[in-house]
C-alpha cells in the first residue's frame, strides 16, 4: 500500500460519437426535404407545361388570326377556329372534340357561362365552314374565341 493513497489515473473521456447513423430527427428532416423538392420540382414542371401549352395554343390562334388569306375567306377561318377549339377543348374534357351540334356549342357555353355560342356569334362554328360567305359577325366570334380560349387556357393544364 502506498502511504500517499490509491494512484489515481486521469479521466477517461468516451469516445466522439459516430456520426452514422443519424438521429431519428435527421431522418425525418431528409425525408420531408426530399417529398418538399419532388413536390416543388412536379409544380414548376407542370407550370412549365402550362406556359408551353397556353403560348403554343394561343400563338396558333394569332396565327390563324392574322392570316390575310384566312381573313378573306370566313367559311375557311371559321373552319380553322372550330378545329383549334376542338383541339383547346380537350383540355377540358377528353371527349369534348366528338361533340356535334347543338351539344359542342352547350359545351363552348358552359365554360364561360354564357349562351354567347348557341344564341350570338359562336353559332357560326356549325354552319360557318358550309357557307360560300359568313353571314355572320367574324370580328364578334374572334373575339368571344379569344375569351373562350384564356378562360380554359389559364385554368386548365394537359394531362402528361
Amino acid at each position: 500500500m502506498n502511504p500517499a493513497g490509491p494512484e489515481l489515473r486521469d479521466i477517461h473521456l468516451p469516445a466522439d460519437p459516430s456520426w452514422w447513423p443519424p438521429a431519428p430527427g435527421w431522418w425525418i428532416l431528409a425525408v420531408l426535404t426530399i417529398g418538399l423538392a419532388v413536390w416543388f420540382g412536379l409544380a414548376m414542371r407542370r407550370r412549365l407545361l402550362r406556359r408551353q401549352w397556353r403560348h403554343r395554343i394561343m400563338s396558333e390562334f394569332e396565327a390563324i388570326v392574322g392570316d390575310d388569306a384566312l381573313r378573306n375567306d370566313s367559311p375557311r377561318l371559321i373552319a380553322q377556329l372550330s378545329q383549334l377549339l376542338r383541339r383547346a377543348g380537350r383540355l377540358i374534357q377528353a371527349d369534348a372534340p366528338s361533340l356535334r351540334g347543338k351539344a359542342w356549342l352547350d359545351f363552348l357555353d358552359s365554360v364561360l357561362a354564357t349562351d354567347e355560342f348557341s344564341q350570338g356569334p359562336g353559332s357560326a362554328l356549325l354552319e360557318g365552314p358550309f357557307q360560300r360567305e359568313s353571314t355572320g359577325d367574324v370580328e364578334a366570334l374572334l373575339d368571344l374565341i379569344r375569351r373562350w380560349m384564356k378562360q380554359v387556357l389559364d385554368r386548365q393544364v394537359p394531362h402528361v
